[in-house]
């Protein structure tokens, strides 16, 4: 399978202006392919997209194919709401050098899956026929689904659509797509904390992820659908258990406290999401990294606890999955970890 392995979901580095930090974000590739990744996916969730001007896209997905020249493949993510900005995207990501690109369901405005097949993916598809591209399901997101059957009828249709992202959480679907689009359709897991049983799971036998986590621990997120993919099932559940304290601060929930206008005191559970997390994590770490642009912000201490007790964790029990931090950014991470300082 031509998509198989471990692809990092990039954060976009920021300056304390939040101004893109393309020093940071070369330093960051470098690392990801000094430990052995399959591949990078610039401009995606994780690299906060939804707040990156199109000009910065373009660039972003510029930079990451020159400082990768071919060391490891490039995913660009080019998806939107919008069919002819994911078609200008598209062109300006083909032109750039790029081969792959990944397509998320067109955000808020909704459309059907049949919608979504003939109107976003075929349309694009059939325009640039030298480039694989990989849908990417998270209805959690967008709002909206492409169903496994549009998803096998696209397949059939269009050769250069080989693969999905599937964040869905929906297990029975994943299979449904094995089923229906064949042992050649590659299925790459969206979801971190699932990757394992997906690749475990004989009827989704998936073939990869592209992960969050790996902009942390790209090394052992490797090693761990490795294992799975040769067959080395106990190998790859040991991968999977010291690495399951950081899948599980991909999305963080807390109680936080609030004062009504009344003075009553109440709790609210708050939600953070990608790339919040990660990026608190790195920023602790000493990697380049920076804040996330508006809405997002900055997380109450309750939840930047759950994030440092996560790395503390894993520092105890693993420290070989956070040492290759240590040696490429010269950094003390036991001392990082413990400081105070690092997480306010």
């Amino acid at each position: 399978m031509r998509f198989e392995g471990a692809y990092t979901a990039l954060v976009t580095p920021m300056l304390p202006d939040r101004m893109i930090d393309y020093e940071g974000l070369k330093k960051n590739v470098e690392f990801q392919i000094s430990q052995g990744i399959t591949g990078v996916v610039p401009t995606g969730t994780t690299g906060e997209s939804p707040t990156l001007s199109w000009k910065e896209h373009n660039l972003i997905i510029e930079r990451a194919l020159d400082v990768t020249a071919g060391r490891v493949d490039v995913i660009a993510g080019t998806g939107s709401n919008s069919t002819e900005e994911c078609i200008a995207s598209t062109r300006h990501a083909a032109d750039a050098g790029a081969g792959d690109v990944l397509m998320v369901d067109c955000y808020y405005n909704g459309p059907s899956s049949q919608e979504l097949r003939d109107e976003y993916y075929s349309t694009v598809a059939r325009l640039f026929p030298q480039i694989s591209i990989v849908p990417y399901i998270i209805p959690g997101r967008s709002g909206t689904a492409l169903a496994p059957e549009d998803l096998a009828i696209l397949s059939a249709e269009h050769p250069n659509i080989s693969a999905v992202k599937e964040a869905t959480g929906d297990l029975r679907r994943m299979a449904l797509t094995r089923e229906l689009c064949g042992q050649d359709f590659a299925i790459l897991s969206g979801d971190d904390d699932l990757t394992y049983q997906m690749l475990v799971d004989p009827a989704i036998a998936a073939n990869g992820v592209i992960s969050v986590t790996s902009n942390i621990a790209p090394g052992a997120t490797q090693k761990m659908v490795a294992a799975a993919r040769s067959g080395d099932k106990a190998g790859a559940e040991a991968m999977q258990k010291a690495l399951a304290p950081l899948f599980s601060i991909v999305t963080v929930k807390v109680e936080n406290e609030r004062t009504l206008p009344d003075g009553r005191r109440v709790k609210v559970v708050d939600k953070y999401r990608n790339p919040l997390a990660i990026k608190t994590l790195m920023n602790a770490l000493g990697m380049p990294c920076g804040p996330c642009r508006s809405p997002l912000g900055c997380m109450t201490e309750a939840g930047v606890d759950v994030v440092r007790q996560a790395a503390k964790t894993v520092w105890e029990n693993n420290p070989e999955i956070l040492e290759p931090i240590a040696e490429f950014y010269d950094v003390d991470v036991a001392a990082r970890i413990a400081e105070d300082r690092y997480w306010k």
